[in-house]
């Protein structure tokens, strides 16, 4: 085990984080977690990963919070995920009160094809 005075020995910061999705008409939410939250947007916007979210289109990004702590983001993400309704869309009103997809000012924009598709 390296030490941290070890010249070789680097901390490094980790990301994680926990967010909301929903579908076109904001009545489908979806609460997941991640490391990269770019990436994951991406995966869920071009149906990479099957699932719920492919299943009901869930794609637009309106709340998210970061932590540096991968336990605190698990517990967070299973906290939020027991919430009933109401609570979820309170959580998302203080933070984003339009509903805004998150995701344009992450530098995602939603895809058409993916957008067109509405259940």
């Amino acid at each position: 085990m390296r030490s941290t005075e070890d010249p070789g020995f680097v901390i490094r910061e980790h990301q994680y984080f926990v967010y909301i999705l929903t579908n076109w008409n904001n009545r489908v939410m979806y609460v997941g977690m991640t490391n990269n939250l770019v990436r994951r947007l991406h995966e869920h916007r071009t149906h990479a990963v099957k699932g719920f979210t492919e299943k009901y289109n869930v794609h637009k990004l309106v709340y998210f919070e970061e932590t540096a702590d991968v336990h605190v983001a698990m517990a967070r993400e299973k906290e939020i995920k027991k919430w009933r309704r109401e609570k979820k869309n309170a959580l998302v009103i203080q933070a984003n009160p339009e509903w805004c997809d998150l995701g344009n000012e992450l530098g995602l924009h939603a895809n058409p094809s993916v957008n067109s598709t509405r259940m």
